[in-house]
C-alpha cells in the first residue's frame, strides 16, 4: 500500500482550496533499468475528489504524469467539511484518504 496523500484544503468566501500531493512511484514502461529491461508501466489511471461525499472531480491520468503527483482543485463549500481524495493505480491498488476543511 503506498503512503498517505498529504491533502490541505482551506475555505476563503465560500471557496474550498484543495492541494493533493499523491506517494507514487509513476512509471511511465518506456524507461530501462540497471540491466537495460523495460521497466513496467505503474501509474495512477484514475483519482476521484469528494466533498462531503459529493464528487465535485473526476480524472484521468496517463503515463505521462510525473513521480508523486500534485493536485489543486477548488470547490464550493466551508470550514469544517470533509474532503475525500481516492485513486486507482493501473494494476488495481486503490487509495483513499480524508482531510477536514480549515
Amino acid at each position: 500500500m503506498a503512503d498517505p496523500m498529504r491533502i490541505r484544503a482551506k475555505a476563503t468566501d465560500g471557496v474550498i482550496d484543495a492541494r493533493v500531493l499523491m506517494a507514487h512511484e509513476m512509471e511511465s514502461g518506456v524507461r530501462k533499468d540497471a540491466s537495460g529491461k523495460l521497466v513496467p508501466a505503474w501509474f495512477i489511471q484514475d483519482v476521484d475528489c469528494q466533498v462531503n461525499g459529493k464528487t465535485v472531480m473526476s480524472v484521468q491520468w496517463g503515463p505521462a504524469v510525473s513521480k508523486n503527483p500534485f493536485l489543486q482543485f477548488k470547490a464550493k463549500g466551508k470550514a469544517g467539511d470533509k474532503i475525500t481524495v481516492t485513486w486507482v493505480d493501473n494494476k488495481g491498488d486503490k487509495r483513499t484518504d480524508e482531510a477536514t476543511v480549515a
